[in-house]
């Protein structure tokens, strides 16, 4: 349970937000979890109970409001999850690993540590780019979040793909109404 890079805990906090949105929950078991931490750069071995899992569901939940409240109600948020779960930042090289940076107590369980590391990374980029540069997509069936580091362009969807299905939308309802007058 380390840090590695800033863009790491921002694609994890979104990553993880993303698990459950329209389309079926993606942490659905323990497996699940462990897939997914491993997808983010944790090694083996990963022991989970059951109670991870739902305590990790219940961090996104608490993750997710960020990415649509008002900046001072954002930062509200964050400042909660870090009050509660961060602790002073401290070198380790446990296991064997390189030296890396831990935010969250030594013996966390992984919803702490999800809670502390999530926190602290959406914390890093809001601080950087601004609560403007987090979202979520414009598309109407899609509930997904991204952040945006870009300067100058604004982001409105989670993917060209949802961008492109919400302009050819557009485009045939408009064609459909020009038919119909």
């Amino acid at each position: 349970m380390d840090i590695q890079t800033p863009d790491r805990l921002v694609r994890l906090a979104v990553d993880l937000v993303n698990t459950r949105t329209l389309e079926p929950e993606k942490l659905s078991t323990t497996d699940d979890l462990r897939a997914f931490l491993l997808e983010h750069g944790e090694s083996e071995p990963i022991e989970l109970a059951e109670d991870d899992l739902a305590e990790v569901r219940a961090v996104r939940e608490r993750i997710r409001p960020v990415f649509h409240r008002e900046p001072a109600e954002a930062a509200r948020l964050l400042n909660e999850l870090l009050a509660e779960y961060a602790v002073r930042p401290y070198l380790s090289d446990h296991d064997g690993s390189p030296w890396h940076l831990h935010v969250a107590e030594p013996d966390a369980t992984w919803s702490r540590w999800m809670a502390a590391t999530t926190a602290l990374g959406l914390a890093g980029f809001a601080a950087g780019h601004g609560f403007g540069a987090l979202g979520s997509c414009a598309a109407a069936d899609c509930e997904r979040v991204f952040a945006n580091p870009a300067e100058r362009r604004p982001r409105r969807f989670c993917t060209p793909t949802c961008a492109s299905r919400t302009r050819v939308a557009s485009y045939r309802a408009r064609r459909s109404a020009a038919a119909a007058t």
